[in-house]
């Protein structure tokens, strides 16, 4: 039996969707628009540690991270103006699509005590942020050494207009939200 794919209930939201929230038209039922995975490489000074962060994160995502630098310089936190703070990738496309696939069917699954994504983080854009705490649930990162595991932020940009929406479309496309 195959398993239907992101893109095809992606597709089939809007006949789910239309009685919930009165939608009249296809166009104005809510769409994936980008995925965004982040990571801060916090305090790590050592460069070995940054470049298997970005290296990682290049791995999970199919796509090169990019480097992300600090702003401002803060003493406290010993970081200057132009430091390498954290990493980003920004899929869209066929690649969004993957790697929701590999996310849901797969990684979500594999996390220790899964019972289900919260539902309460989605914010006021109809986004939804989801905090993944070690990134060798995906298969495609090797569980050499665990001494270098790191957690990222995987956010679900869509086009819903509230949170009521997007926690809806976001149950059609298959996300495992925990029970109330």
């Amino acid at each position: 039996m195959k398993s239907i794919s992101i893109k095809e209930k992606q597709n089939s939201a809007f006949e789910t969707l239309k009685h919930e929230f009165q939608l009249k038209n296809k166009m104005q039922s809510p769409k994936l628009v980008k995925v965004v995975l982040s990571s801060g490489t916090g305090s790590a000074k050592d460069k070995h540690k940054k470049t298997l962060i970005g290296d990682r994160l290049a791995k999970i995502s199919g796509q090169k991270a990019s480097e992300r630098t600090a702003k401002k310089s803060i003493a406290t936190f010993k970081v200057r103006e132009g430091d390498a703070v954290g990493y980003q990738v920004t899929l869209r496309g066929q690649r969004m699509i993957d790697f929701l696939d590999r996310l849901v069917n797969i990684a979500l699954p594999r996390t220790k005590d899964f019972r289900g994504i919260k539902p309460t983080a989605v914010d006021e854009m109809g986004n939804y942020t989801l905090g993944i705490k070690e990134h060798t649930i995906f298969p495609e990162t090797s569980d050499e050494e665990l001494k270098d595991v790191f957690g990222f932020a995987v956010t679900v940009v869509t086009t819903s207009k509230d949170a009521k929406q997007t926690k809806a479309f976001l149950t059609h496309l298959g996300f495992p939200f925990k029970k109330a």
